[in-house]
Order: structure tokens, then C-alpha cells, then sequence
């Protein structure tokens, strides 16, 4: 797969996974939905990564959000840093069973939508990078 279809198998699987994740997450499943969050952020890092990298389109097999930026060379605020980091968490704290009930707790429905908002903005962001020429 050349590093455009591999940009664009990205995008498409993270826009299936944004609209899980607004599912989930009308639906009160707190701790899924921003697990899938993580997902869409992540793979849009990997889209983007393929469209950085035409000799090597495959990005790092990492679901740490940071690492993924750093490959693709971004450039963060500090504020980016802070968001990514708290998105990575997800991946982790939905996942293993030891981690699930502390984090289903954090997952109330304010602390939810601030982190589902969080989620769409870097969304946009990195969505606006794919675009760029």
C-alpha cells in the first residue's frame, strides 16, 4: 500500500472509530468511549505519519500518543503535550482489567465530556494537517 491509501485507510478507520466513540458516549459508556478516543487520535497520527513518509509509510507499532507525534515531527504546545498525554491514558486504563474499575470511576460524566471535547479538538487539529498539501 503506497503512503496515500495507507493516509486514507487511516483517516476512514478513525472516522469509524469517532463515530463509535459518540455512540458509546450518548449511550454513558464513559470508560469505552474515550477508549475509543484514544483510537481516533491515534490513528490519525498514523495517517499522518504515512503521508510524511513516502519511502516508509508504516508508523511505529506504539499506542503512546507522544511517540507517535514525535515520529511524525510535530511540534507541540505545551498544552498538546498535556492533552496527549491524558488521551494515551485511555488506552491503557480501558484495557486491563486491573485498571478498569479505578479509571470507570474517574469517568464521570463531566470529566467525560472535558476529555471528549479534548479528544475532538486535537481531533481537528490533526485532521487539518492530513488536508494540507
Amino acid at each position: 500500500m503506497d503512503n496515500i491509501n495507507l493516509m486514507e485507510y487511516w483517516q476512514n478507520s478513525s472516522d469509524e472509530d469517532y463515530n463509535v466513540m459518540n455512540v458509546l458516549y450518548r449511550n454513558k459508556k464513559n470508560s469505552y468511549s474515550l477508549f475509543f478516543g484514544h483510537l481516533v487520535i491515534e490513528k490519525l497520527l498514523k495517517g499522518l505519519y504515512a503521508k510524511n513518509n513516502k519511502e516508509n509509510p508504516y508508523a511505529i507499532k506504539s499506542h503512546n500518543l507522544l511517540a507517535l507525534a514525535e515520529k511524525c515531527n510535530l511540534e507541540l504546545t505545551d498544552e498538546q503535550v498535556e492533552k496527549l498525554q491524558i488521551i494515551t491514558q485511555f488506552n491503557i486504563s480501558a484495557r486491563y482489567d486491573d485498571y478498569k474499575e479505578t479509571f470507570n470511576q474517574k469517568c464521570t460524566d463531566d470529566y467525560t465530556s472535558e476529555q471528549i471535547k479534548n479528544i475532538e479538538e486535537v481531533r481537528t487539529w490533526l485532521k487539518s494537517l492530513l488536508t494540507q498539501e
